[in-house]
């Protein structure tokens, strides 16, 4: 397949109001000239990465967490993830290995990056790098978790995880992602 040529489709930013400036997102709003000349609004959120973390188990169980989602209002079971901190861009594995340890106390020594992906490309610039992580065990001396973080950890059957799927507990695209990735490498014998 032949990639698009992108001239006709950019979108020419006039003007960039920013109205906010955080500790994990910042967001503006951008007055854009389109391709055919009117103009549109687009409200934008940027993002400094993210990692996740499919981490299994020697008995072929799945590592999720149990987390009180604020956007949601309701616990969600999701695989272990975590932002990326300002610095840390260049190595996103190192983030992913902080995140698990932190999250659930499990170290891993095999680790393979699966894949890397947009979150939500309409509206944010977040890129999630997913990582494959086996021969877990637990940290001699864990790292503290996050003040503001309260998890509860659990491993999970690919039968369980897909049953959790359906009950909607798992319901957020990463770790319907990862429960499917899951279960392919199962068909393909890896």
């Amino acid at each position: 397949m032949e990639e698009m040529d992108s001239k006709n489709f950019e979108e020419k930013t006039m003007k960039r109001n920013e109205l906010f400036h955080g500790n994990i997102i910042d967001f503006v709003v951008d007055d854009v000239s389109l391709p055919n000349g009117k103009m549109a609004t687009r409200e934008l959120v940027f993002h400094h990465g993210a990692v996740a973390i499919m981490a299994v188990d020697d008995q072929e169980r799945m590592v999720f967490v149990w987390q009180f989602r604020k956007p949601l209002e309701k616990m969600t079971l999701e695989i272990p993830a975590g932002k990326i901190d300002p610095g840390e861009e260049q190595t996103p594995e190192r983030t992913a290995k902080r995140e698990l340890e932190e999250e659930t106390d499990f170290q891993a020594d095999h680790w393979e990056e699966v894949v890397g992906m947009y979150s939500t490309p309409g509206f944010s610039n977040e890129f999630l790098t997913i990582y494959w992580a086996e021969q877990l065990h637990k940290a001699k001396h864990p790292l503290a978790a996050d003040d503001d973080e309260f998890l509860s950890v659990v491993a999970l059957t690919l039968a369980e995880a897909k049953n959790e799927i359906a009950k909607g507990t798992i319901c957020d695209a990463k770790t319907i992602y990862a429960v499917t990735y899951w279960e392919l490498r199962m068909l393909k014998g890896r």
